[in-house]
């Protein structure tokens, strides 16, 4: 196939090829012209959701039911996904060719009832080191720990795991090979996790000026998913005749919640882009999570990093450079300047194949 388009995030015109499979720049002869103009975008990614996880929470009926979730995805544009923490085996996926690539942290790991039921592998401290030696052989190169949850000793959120077993439990992991990231939604359990060196954070709205500095002293990244932050206000609600202070915290974090992400990015944070997408959260919706970081203050063409580019090369994929998977995007206006463009992909191809094409 040959394309001829703007590629970003260069913003160079040029003519692409695509031959079994993967990126030229050199013309295949006899190529089939697919594209005469608009512009070009590495494959959008959804740093963080679940397939397998159905609507609601729980598990989905069937692999099919996951299939599902995973063609809504590459209808957005999204090409490849970290699917952080599932219960469902969702591998023989990677056999199918119109599916997003899907990188996997295993299953979540949270300590005995402090998560949602059915969906983590639950251990006491005792046990997480080998629980996350576990879920790094099963992940494709991550783990992914809850961090904190609420407390209902405490009414409120708390930390679920102490710091010296997180400092091995990390180091365990990395031994792996794998990189591990958390579930946090409150401050107190961040400070352990961020010196344990943990790799990423997931929501991170608690985090303090003092924790974003060290973050990005350490080059961790967060994955902020604030179209999921939308719905604390709803979990205050849902928690405030049993947990009022709960409800408190909840409804803090959500106020803040664009600061937050402001701040982390100005100090030099990586900042991806990620929906929560399985559970309470709709797949397909990475143009809207890519829209509200921009809302929260990064710049456009940084938001759309964070959802294209950026995030591939964070998760160890290229973008549009020689030899490459052809995993690509169309649009027939700039995303760069229009963020709104991204809901309207024009023509999608993923590993050289034409997935979707729209007159």
């Amino acid at each position: 196939m040959h394309l001829r388009g703007v590629l970003l995030p260069d913003g160079e015109q040029r003519d692409l090829w695509v031959h079994e499979g993967r990126i030229t720049f050199e013309p295949v002869p006899g190529a089939e012209t697919v594209s005469r103009s608009g512009f070009v975008l590495p494959g959008l990614v959804d740093a963080h959701c679940h397939v397998g996880i159905a609507r609601g929470g729980g598990h989905v009926a069937d692999l099919a039911a996951a299939r599902e979730q995973a063609l809504v995805e590459r209808d957005a544009g999204v090409l490849l996904l970290r699917d952080c923490g599932s219960p469902v085996d969702t591998r023989a996926l990677d056999d199918e060719p119109d599916l997003p690539r899907i990188l996997r942290a295993g299953r979540h790991v949270a300590r005995t009832r402090r998560y949602i039921p059915g969906l983590a592998v639950e251990v006491e401290p005792a046990d997480l080191v080998d629980e996350v030696r576990t879920q790094a052989r099963r992940g494709d190169g991550w783990v992914k720990l809850v961090g904190d949850w609420i407390d209902r000793g405490a009414g409120d959120l708390g930390p679920l795991w102490p710091d010296d077993v997180l400092v091995a439990a990390i180091d365990a992991a990395h031994a792996e090979g794998a990189r591990v990231t958390a579930h946090t939604f409150g401050t107190d359990a961040l400070p352990g996790l961020i010196r344990a060196g943990i790799d990423c954070v997931e929501h991170g709205t608690g985090l303090t000026e003092e924790l974003v500095g060290e973050m990005a002293a350490r080059g961790t990244a967060v994955v902020p998913t604030l179209v999921n932050v939308e719905n604390f206000p709803g979990f205050a609600e849902a928690g405030e005749a049993k947990f009022p202070q709960y409800a408190s915290t909840m409804r803090r974090l959500h106020a803040s919640s664009g600061a937050v992400v402001r701040a982390a990015y100005e100090a030099g944070v990586p900042v991806f882009a990620g929906t929560d997408a399985g559970g309470g959260i709709d797949h397909g919706v990475i143009a809207d999570e890519i829209r509200a970081l921009h809302a929260a203050g990064l710049p456009r063409e940084a938001a759309l990093a964070a959802g294209s580019w950026a995030a591939r090369a964070w998760l160890g994929l290229p973008g549009l450079v020689e030899g490459a998977p052809a995993d690509l995007v169309v649009y027939d206006a700039d995303p760069r300047a229009d963020l709104d463009a991204l809901a309207r992909p024009q023509l999608t191809l993923l590993r050289g194949r034409v997935v979707t094409a729209r007159g």
